[in-house]
């Protein structure tokens, strides 16, 4: 791991730091390039633009760890209303959730009473409840969670990643129920015991699993979602789709907003399927360093934007 993105991801955890930024009014330049703004209303706009380009979204609000169950009932009050919006407005926009946000530090049981009511409203909307998921200390929990939900509730989607040494072996256990997954790299703060620390391992594990679940895919499994702004990843899958016999629909490319727009466009008009992570919310930091540490050199690229 690079000393850069050590201190990104040191610097994500530091809350001194997060309630000074969030004040800078350059800071809050600095992000709008990733994030169309702190409310749902910013984000199901630039849902609404990239649609007009035939490019999905997936919407999130940032904020990780409660203090209360009846902040997480709050949160789970908030989501119903964002499948109102969406619906409202006709979008192809799906949620996407973090186990935290509903209370799974406060009650497994009221987390996934949360979590039912939500993919109970994505089942009843024909939309997707997409389930997050955080740094190792979750991962046996949200994989308990997603099979409860999984058990009751077919639109239901969740992440795993692939710099964890464990995901291929969390992966297999969850083949049978042809779930719907979002491969992605990985971008919390972990061990060289739990996680790949080089980029190459993190790249070929990516590619490993990418073809696990195009393979699974290709016998009536769930369709893959590639959620990686790696164009050598997604052109290598792609040919790999294509060998299996997945054909374009049978699989998507999720990429984070603002990140390789271009790209997103010259990936839809060669007959992918593109969606693009929008998030909104106040507790932007954490979240935003995170992101600058899975490339540190979009450190300069920011820099670069401020100024310009």
């Amino acid at each position: 791991m690079s000393l850069a993105r050590d201190a990104l991801l040191a610097a994500s955890r530091n809350r001194w730091l997060a309630d000074q930024m969030m004040r800078r009014a350059f800071a809050r330049r600095a992000v709008k390039r990733f994030m169309p703004g702190e409310t749902v209303t910013d984000a199901l706009g630039a849902a609404a633009t990239l649609a007009a380009g035939r490019i999905g979204a997936v919407i999130t609000q940032l904020g990780e760890n409660l203090t209360s169950l009846a902040e997480a009932e709050a949160v789970r009050d908030h989501y119903l209303g964002v499948f109102n919006l969406i619906k409202g407005r006709g979008l192809a926009s799906q949620p996407s959730v973090k186990p935290s946000q509903l209370g799974l530090d406060l009650s497994f049981e009221a987390c996934l009473s949360n979590l039912e009511t939500l993919a109970a409203k994505a089942g009843a909307d024909g939309s997707l409840l997409w389930i997050d998921m955080e740094d190792s200390s979750y991962v046996d929990r949200t994989l308990d969670l997603f099979r409860k939900l999984r058990a009751k509730h077919e639109r239901v989607g969740l992440a795993l990643q692939a710099y964890l040494y464990r995901t291929p072996k969390d992966l297999e256990s969850l083949l049978p129920l042809k779930p719907i997954v979002r491969l992605v790299k990985g971008a919390y703060a972990e061990a060289a015991e739990v996680a790949h620390p080089k980029k190459s391992d993190v790249d070929a594990a990516y590619l490993a699993l990418g073809r696990t679940l195009l393979g699974a895919a290709a016998n009536g499994g769930g369709p893959p979602i590639f959620g990686t702004h790696d164009l050598r990843l997604v052109s290598r899958l792609t040919s790999a789709a294509a060998e299996l016999g997945v054909t374009d629909g049978g699989y998507e490319i999720h990429m984070l907003y603002g990140i390789r727009p271009a790209d997103q466009r010259a990936l839809v008009a060669a007959g992918r399927t593109v969606r693009v992570l929008i998030s909104y919310g106040s507790a932007w930091f954490p979240w935003y360093m995170r992101r600058l540490a899975e490339r540190p050199a979009n450190v300069w690229f920011v820099m670069k934007s401020l100024l310009a």
